[in-house]
């Protein structure tokens, strides 16, 4: 790791301890939000915080790798997208453990990838519900900017309308949401 990421992640963990909110971790925990480490920040301040640096490959990467909330949202906000490859977000997403981290991670990151699309209906398809969950909120992205072609909205009736039969809450509503989109866009685009 190279010298500058290093100091980076010590001033982002220095920033962190400095806006730490107990009483807001304490109120995560206690609602089933699961993370080793929690500071309790709010997410536009984590966004304020990242904007102190450039997006940066490396550094996005060890934050990531970090099981703390604050620095997993990070780094979806500090990577860049043009080097961040499929299989590196196939990898990634393996690491999303909760709804929160799935959601940012795909406002932040996934949905604005060129092959946002292709992600979404690979992790739709997955046996493992939470990247199925990431796909779905991925999916809300590219529904938003009207990219499925006719097949492709076949496929996805298809696997949403199964999730939404899961017994899941979580990939349920993340399920209605895409729906839901979908069928906004569908209405304005026979408008």
């Amino acid at each position: 790791m190279k010298e500058t990421t290093k100091l980076h992640i010590l001033e982002i963990k220095k920033e962190l301890r400095a806006n730490m909110n107990g009483v807001a971790s304490a109120a995560m925990r206690q609602a089933g939000v699961d993370y080793r480490v929690n500071f309790g920040i709010e997410v536009p301040r984590i966004h304020a915080i990242a904007a102190e640096f450039e997006p940066d490959h490396e550094l996005a990467q060890e934050l990531w790798k970090e099981e703390v909330r604050e620095l997993k949202i990070m780094a979806t906000i500090l990577q860049p997208l043009d080097t961040f490859f499929p299989e590196l977000a196939d990898v990634w997403v393996e690491g999303v453990r909760n709804v929160e981290v799935a959601q940012l991670a795909a406002l932040n990151l996934f949905g604005r990838l060129t092959y946002a699309s292709d992600l979404a209906f690979r992790w739709i398809a997955s046996e493992e519900e939470m990247i199925q969950v990431c796909g779905y909120y991925t999916l809300c992205h590219v529904l938003r900017r009207g990219e499925l072609n006719e097949r492709s909205v076949d496929e996805f009736l298809d696997q949403a309308n199964a999730a939404l039969a899961s017994s899941n809450a979580h990939l349920r509503t993340a399920a209605r949401r895409a729906m839901n989109i979908f069928e906004q866009t569908e209405k304005a685009a026979e408008s």
